[in-house]
């Protein structure tokens, strides 16, 4: 076990440096310069030569990346150039807000879509409920479910606050009533993907012989399908909730931006909007990081959920 978490672990170290320099070269040079995009196309070549030699935009981009990188993995990501903060400093006060969020509806969507499309009785009308719930949640647009939440919750039977964010240590009451509404917008996309991806499982695992004999055994279907088909079937919802935790850590922009949450997401908008070129590239590196890691502990989670996959 050991030996494999380490093989992982060695495997993610160059991606991450493979996908920020693709990251920074996008931003750097794709984009066009950095200089040139932050003083506007007013500019004069004196100006924008000026800033480029002032942060160093005129140097060889593998120099840039290579300096920035060094600097990054020290914690030093720089300063914003609006409002001259750190940049780490800026990250640290919203990944909590919006790992919270990414968090909480990971897990609700993939409750929700193992318990409900677990349950044996009824299943035909069930079924066809969680398939009519999966198809709209995913096309239903996050803005569009937001915004409609907010008319329903907040407008008309005025239950939940309509935006903002409150800690927990203002208030637990008050923090979880700033949570539903978001918390249920995200969830809404992921239940129906999740489910669409159990369903597909479960169905191939209840035709399986091991399921047969659980049933000769005696076993009520309840059992067979919560005890036995359901851990066997919930392994590619694993894979699929760590990319999308990685994802959503990096930023619910849509849904951080309709709720007015002070979150990764939002600040990765302000940035693009202020062209900040250190929060945008420490945001994408957040992404990235995120992913690789969440990547790595849903592989390992296979061998908690169902302890006969061995990783090779």
């Amino acid at each position: 076990m050991l030996t494999m978490i380490v093989r992982r672990t060695l495997l993610v170290v160059p991606n991450i440096f493979l996908l920020t320099l693709m990251l920074f070269a996008s931003v750097t040079v794709i984009l066009g310069s950095p200089a040139a995009m932050m003083l506007g196309e007013e500019a004069s070549p004196a100006a924008i030569d000026e800033l480029n030699a002032r942060y160093g935009f005129d140097r060889p981009v593998l120099v840039q990346y290579a300096d920035w990188m060094w600097r990054a993995v020290q914690g030093d990501f720089g300063r914003s150039y609006t409002t001259q903060q750190p940049v780490a400093e800026a990250l640290l006060a919203r990944v909590p807000v919006t790992l919270q969020l990414a968090l909480a509806s990971i897990a609700v969507a993939v409750f929700v879509a193992a318990t409900v499309n677990s349950i044996p009785m009824g299943r035909r009308s069930i079924g066809a409920l969680s398939s009519a719930l999966s198809i709209l949640g995913i096309t239903v647009p996050n803005f569009m479910l937001g915004i409609s939440f907010i008319f329903l919750f907040s407008v008309q039977l005025r239950w939940l606050p309509s935006t903002g964010w409150t800690p927990v240590s203002e208030g637990l009451i008050a923090h979880l009533r700033h949570l539903v509404m978001p918390v249920a917008t995200l969830t809404a996309f992921y239940i129906g993907s999740f489910s669409l991806v159990y369903r597909a499982e479960y169905r191939d695992v209840m035709r399986r012989l091991f399921i047969k004999v659980a049933r000769a055994k005696g076993l009520s279907v309840t059992r067979v399908s919560f005890g036995h088909a359901l851990p066997n079937s919930i392994l590619p919802v694993i894979t699929y909730a760590g990319v999308s935790t990685g994802q959503l850590a990096g930023g619910a922009v849509v849904t951080e931006t309709v709720f007015s949450i002070p979150g990764v997401g939002r600040l990765f908008v302000e940035s693009i909007s202020a062209r900040d070129f250190p929060i945008m590239l420490a945001v994408g590196m957040l992404i990235i990081v995120a992913v690789m890691i969440t990547n790595l502990i849903a592989d390992l989670l296979y061998t908690v959920v169902n302890p006969q996959v061995r990783l090779d």
